[in-house]
């Protein structure tokens, strides 16, 4: 039975830890005084959405975190929510730690397989509980999408409070309304967790960036007197869709996105290039073909798309100002300058739409209210779409559910104390690195394969601390490789070089390979040119394939329900042409 690591005995880890190095190759010692740690993830959050990264959204608290820590180029997650938020709580691979897919996408051939589980699962043990067990205070809110039982949520993984909303998505306000319909006259309800049991959240005055917020303050500020520190979780369903913010929000920026997509990408792209982000001869990507260009909609289809940009700018800067909440109680009580901040998005932007799924268009055209004046207030479901999450992972490829890096570049920022601040970290990093790196700042070990009697996953991940630190020049060595695979799309990272598979129309529908190092945009594939590079990285993904379990699926990436919002704009057209209902059937 693992217990509780003693003051005393991390002081004498402490003292040891250079002979306990040697004895079993990693031992983390305890700094000085250990740092709060605190962890931010957005939702669909695109590369280029913070001032920081090239946006015009004011993000003044991430950007000033960014330009005094260490802001991060290549940073990799999954291309999806769920696989990402499972490796950055293990430190493993999706596909052994139970999201092989996304739950709500398991297929008859996935089911019941190893790694395949839909939750989190007994191989794992949680970054929470490793930091419980080495003395911290343990706290989330927010989105959790590690499993929907009270067996599987945070409660049960370590977390010793926690306020969570734990399926992939809901609405923003505090009617609890889901994201899926099985049963258009049955509309889905979300479900929300507190300390593991099922809530009902407060109908009127909640959205969801101030609530999630207000809860991890709460919980901060609950153990202040324990002398422990803490690992506080702030997981934002800000910005996934359905596009929702307050109307103090939407007004700053009403008007701004009339010009549409293609400006856009253009004023972002020279402002990632003065930022020194990119290469000043990086090209703009002008959009995968299978999507039309703005000046050929309609000009109703111009206005809703306006408005849902709109929103989900007003999204991004509210919880920008939420983070400036919390980093603002840590200055005025004293801790901030020993508080670890790590900030991520979970994947690329998204260009997909839910619609495709069950039956969510029926209900959404018979409940909602999408006319364009009331998109984004209660009553109201509106997706991103492919537009403008091209615009957001410009200059990237594609956006989340593809493996280019649209789908899995995403922002981070890492500060706090002793990292490198002022800097441009541009080397690859991966959110299974989170974990270790976290661990080695607080002092705790992770138990390796044995843990209270059973069998557990070892860390796959590496701490990236002596690189934030600029002790070390890279997190990994050119010959460690990295691989992705989810639904069918597949990719493998080697150095500078990567493979990269997507159906068609997406990609070739074969492996197809590039030189992220020359070419991050993918617009050279050199597979036909560079046959002995191309066999090298197959045999690498070979190897990860075994040693991962991974499912290699015929013709999944084509299955139904995947279809990438297909019919977006003929939906969009549908949307835009609605009359504005007398009243929203759904109120805050």
């Amino acid at each position: 039975m693992k217990s509780r690591i003693k003051p005393s005995a991390l002081r004498l880890a402490t003292l040891l830890s250079p002979v306990l190095a040697l004895a079993a190759g990693q031992a983390f010692a305890e700094p000085a005084k250990r740092p709060n740690i605190l962890l931010i993830v957005a939702d669909d959050l695109g590369y280029t959405d913070l001032g920081a990264y090239g946006a015009e959204i004011s993000t003044p608290n991430l950007d000033k975190l960014a330009r005094t820590g260490a802001k991060m180029t290549s940073f990799y997650a999954s291309p999806f929510c769920s696989p990402t938020r499972a490796m950055l709580m293990s430190g493993s691979d999706n596909h052994l730690v139970g999201f092989g897919d996304m739950a709500e996408l398991i297929t008859p051939e996935q089911r019941g397989k190893p790694g395949y589980e839909g939750n989190l699962n007994e191989r794992v043990v949680p970054m929470a509980q490793v930091l419980k067990d080495a003395g911290y205070r343990t706290a989330m809110a927010g989105k959790w999408h590690l499993g929907v039982a009270e067996q599987f949520s945070p409660a049960s993984r370590g977390f010793e409070n926690s306020y969570a909303m734990v399926m992939g998505g809901a609405s923003h306000w505090g009617d609890q309304s889901g994201i899926v319909a099985l049963d258009p006259d049955k509309p889905p309800k979300a479900i929300y967790r507190e300390n593991g049991k099922a809530i009902d959240i407060p109908k009127d005055g909640f959205y969801s960036s101030q609530a999630f917020t207000d809860k991890l303050l709460e919980y901060i500020k609950s153990g202040e007197g324990s002398g422990k520190p803490f690992f506080g979780y702030l997981a934002f369903t800000a910005p996934h869709w359905p596009l929702h913010a307050p109307d103090a929000d939407i007004a700053k920026y009403e008007g701004r996105y009339k010009e549409g997509y293609d400006k856009l990408r253009k004023e972002r792209l020279e402002r990632m290039k003065k930022l020194g982000l990119i290469a000043a001869n990086t090209p703009v990507y002008e959009g995968h073909p299978n999507w039309p260009k703005w000046d050929s909609l309609t000009r109703e289809q111009q206005e809703s798309e306006a408005r849902r940009m709109t929103v989900y700018s007003a999204m991004v800067e509210n919880m920008d100002r939420q983070i400036g909440r919390v980093l603002d109680h840590l200055k005025a009580s004293g801790q901030l300058d020993n508080t670890f901040v790590f900030f991520m998005s979970d994947n690329g932007a998204d260009g997909n739409s839910v619609y495709d799924v069950a039956r969510t268009r029926e209900w959404i055209h018979k409940d909602m209210d999408n006319s364009t004046a009331n998109i984004g207030k209660p009553g109201s479901f509106i997706e991103y779409g492919p537009g403008w999450a091209q615009v957001g992972m410009s200059p990237f490829k594609l956006y989340k559910s593809f493996m280019y890096e649209g789908g899995i570049s995403v922002p981070a920022i890492a500060w706090g104390p002793g990292i490198n601040g002022g800097t441009l970290k541009r080397e690859f990093a991966h959110v299974m690195d989170v974990a270790p790196t976290i661990f080695e700042l607080a002092g705790a070990t992770h138990p390796g394969t044995q843990y209270q009697g059973r069998e557990v996953l070892p860390l796959r991940g590496k701490s990236m601390l002596p690189y934030l630190q600029g002790k070390t020049k890279t997190v990994r060595g050119k010959d460690d490789a990295v691989g992705w695979e989810l639904g069918g799309r597949k990719a493998l990272r080697k150095g500078d070089w990567k493979i990269v598979y997507a159906n068609k129309p997406w990609g070739t529908g074969d492996w197809e390979l590039y030189n992220i190092a020359r070419d991050r945009t993918e617009s050279r594939n050199l597979a036909a040119k560079n046959p002995a590079k191309l066999n090298e990285l197959v045999a690498a993904w070979k190897q990860y394939v075994a040693e991962t379990g991974t499912l290699e699926i015929e013709n999944l990436a084509n299955r139904p329900g995947y279809s990438n919002g297909a019919r977006y704009y003929e939906d969009l057209e549908i949307e835009a042409k609605m009359q504005p209902r007398a009243a929203a059937k759904t109120a805050q």
